[in-house]
């Protein structure tokens, strides 16, 4: 009667070891060997290669040329499955947001080096505004929801703003959304005419904040 039991208790404890073997490799940005997965997690190598056997059936570990477990294409899929619960999360605080500043607003998120659009809402009330598609693309590094992101993964909190670096005469104020694991993310505000970091930073902040708020509660 009590191998039902001791059979579950084994696979929570593997499914276990299978989800922190995930996150140890997705903080190796070098990948890991097997004996350096292995040694981190405190388990034998024969643990580690089973381990590695279901993940790369399901397409969510691979290994290089070089033999070092590295995420797989897997992993993709099943953030850009998560992608509707996101933008669900993020539209109310968009639509308030737009309407406040008079700005489209947009929620960002990382994607390799690359910063994309994952939602866009523009104001109602706006004689112009910037028309920003969702799904645009451009790198971490250039324009406020990229570096807002990068700001955010060094830890900072404080809105970025930028001017003309993806769109002549575009300006751009961005805040980093934090505390939501496995994401990297900003909502930021995009206008034709200036925009003031000491007011619409602030605004910008909070709907960050309660995208976060959105997605963790």
């Amino acid at each position: 009667m009590t191998q039902p039991g001791y059979r579950a208790g084994e696979t929570a404890q593997t499914l276990d070891r299978g989800l922190r073997l995930l996150y140890l490799i997705a903080d190796a940005p070098d990948g890991l060997t097997v004996t350096e997965a292995a040694e981190r997690l405190g388990v034998g190598r024969a643990v580690v290669y089973r381990l590695v056997g279901a993940l790369t059936s399901h397409g969510l570990v691979r290994r290089d040329a070089a033999g070092r477990l590295r995420l797989g294409a897997g992993v993709l899929q099943l953030a850009r499955r998560a992608h509707p619960l996101v933008i669900s999360a993020a539209m109310p605080a968009l639509r308030r947001l737009a309407e406040e500043v008079g700005a489209t607003a947009h929620l960002t998120i990382a994607e390799g080096t690359d910063a994309v659009a994952l939602a866009v809402v523009e104001p109602t009330w706006t004689a112009f505004h910037v028309a920003y598609r969702a799904g645009s693309r451009h790198p971490l590094a250039r324009g406020a929801a990229g570096r807002a992101i990068l700001a955010g993964r060094a830890g900072s909190p404080d809105p970025v703003t930028t001017v003309g670096e993806l769109q002549p005469g575009a300006f751009g104020v961005a805040a980093p959304v934090l505390g939501v694991e496995g994401l990297d993310a900003s909502v930021g505000v995009v206008a034709l005419s200036a925009l003031s970091l000491e007011e619409v930073g602030p605004l910008v902040a909070a709907a960050a904040a309660t995208v976060s708020g959105a997605l963790t509660s």
